[in-house]
């Protein structure tokens, strides 16, 4: 019996999916468990699983076509089993059980205007450019107008041999020296239409989530890393592999001053504000096209070293977009760090149903008044993103606080 091929749900979130590449090929033998094709969804790259025994019979979406979930992508079959019923006339994949699909999404370049939405200046050539206008009129063949156009020569000049005086490719090639027109960097278009991937089409959806509905407030502290770095510069002298990052350092200490501050370690569910005993952290890591926040689960119980390893794991499969599922999802507070990229202050957006993010600056020498003396001393700052339907001003501050004393004093991480 024929096995439909749909689109699943590869993640809890996806809606559409887009087929990177078929690994199966019509005609192929195919057992249950194989894998068919390769899924770009909102996260990740996932992989699609065959659900039947059979041949590979029919490829009803195109590599590069993004389709949504539940769309019938292929089937599967006996090789000599009727599939007419589900593919329908032609093999368009409309026909009964196979919904109608959109035509593959592909980058599209806008055309040429006659005022260039770039503001470049170009300067004068001594040389003719032909109009495009002109080109146009040249009688020429296709071939010929293209090499033209990539070569940058004046048709106009070239005298054709082809029937009826057309220029034809050999007539380029002997073509005199003024037909040369020497490369200008003109553009064909002010700018290039280039269609969302799907972590991009999440992100600007979950923005707009965020961002609309949940009331933001911010909360800033500056934070002395004097000792913080001692105490990494005497872990990292020890040898031992991975070298821990302040990163590492941070994760651990959100996570252990949300166990002590239970009431920023929560969701919004609507009705209800759901508070979490347990801590995983979301890292926010840049990938391709967008970005995506890896989870570190039970953080407030792991050593630095584990993060550090867990971390430094997460991050490089998060860019090579094979994370599962689980490995992104369930997060119940966020960091983000832009410090190593030479930002000092920034706000981040909350990541619902999260109540909270800290978006965490670079360590920067500055000059510091202490007790009547002007110092210079390692100064870091973090922002907290509230939602303060769940969290508080001073809920938020003393939360912080916590941060800061163990930052200030990495003993009473383990205090």
């Amino acid at each position: 019996m024929a096995t439909k091929v749909v689109m699943e749900a590869l993640s809890p979130t996806m809606e559409e999916g887009r087929l990177v590449k078929w690994l199966k090929q019509e005609g192929d033998a195919v057992d249950a468990g194989d894998v068919l094709a390769e899924v770009e969804t909102d996260k990740a790259v996932m992989e699609l699983p065959a659900r039947g025994d059979g041949v590979l019979r029919k490829v009803l979406v195109p590599a590069g076509s993004t389709v949504p979930v539940g769309s019938l992508v292929a089937v599967i079959a006996a090789a000599d089993e009727d599939i007419s019923a589900l593919i329908g006339k032609g093999g368009t994949g409309k026909g009964e059980g196979a919904p109608a699909l959109p035509p593959p999404k592909t980058t599209a370049v806008a055309p040429a205007s006659p005022q260039p939405a770039t503001a470049t200046t170009l300067p004068r050539s001594p040389f003719p450019v032909p109009p495009a206008s002109a080109v146009g009129r040249v009688k020429a063949s296709p071939l010929a107008k293209r090499i033209a156009r990539e070569r940058g020569m004046d048709l106009t000049v070239v005298r054709g041999s082809g029937p009826g005086g057309r220029i034809i490719k050999r007539d380029l090639e002997r073509a005199p020296a003024g037909a040369a027109v020497p490369a200008v960097a003109i553009p064909s278009a002010g700018y290039e239409d280039v269609p969302l991937t799907q972590i991009r089409k999440t992100i600007a959806r979950r923005l707009a989530e965020s961002l609309g509905p949940v009331p933001h407030f911010f909360l800033t502290v500056e934070i002395d890393m004097e000792r913080a770095w001692d105490a990494r510069e005497a872990l990292n002298a020890l040898g031992e592999e991975p070298k821990i990052t302040f990163n590492d350092i941070i994760v651990k200490v959100v996570a252990q001053a949300l166990a002590r501050h239970r009431e920023c370690n929560a969701w919004w569910q609507g009705d209800f504000i759901r508070y979490f005993r347990e801590v995983h952290i979301g890292m926010a890591v840049a990938v391709d096209q967008g970005l995506i926040t890896p989870v570190i689960r039970h953080a407030d119980h792991k050593s630095l070293r584990q993060i550090a390893l867990e971390t430094r794991d997460l991050s490089q499969r998060a860019r090579e977009r094979k994370l599962k599922p689980e490995e992104y999802t369930g997060s119940t507070f966020s960091v983000s760090n832009l410090g190593m990229l030479g930002i000092h202050e920034f706000t981040a957006v909350i990541n619902p149903p999260e109540a909270g993010i800290v978006a965490v600056g670079g360590i920067i020498q500055q000059p510091v008044v202490d007790n009547g003396t002007v110092t210079i001393r390692r100064r870091m700052r973090m922002t907290m993103s509230c939602d303060h339907r769940v969290i508080d001003g001073a809920t938020g501050a003393r939360f912080l606080q916590t941060v800061q004393r163990m930052l200030e004093n990495p003993l009473a991480m383990v205090w």
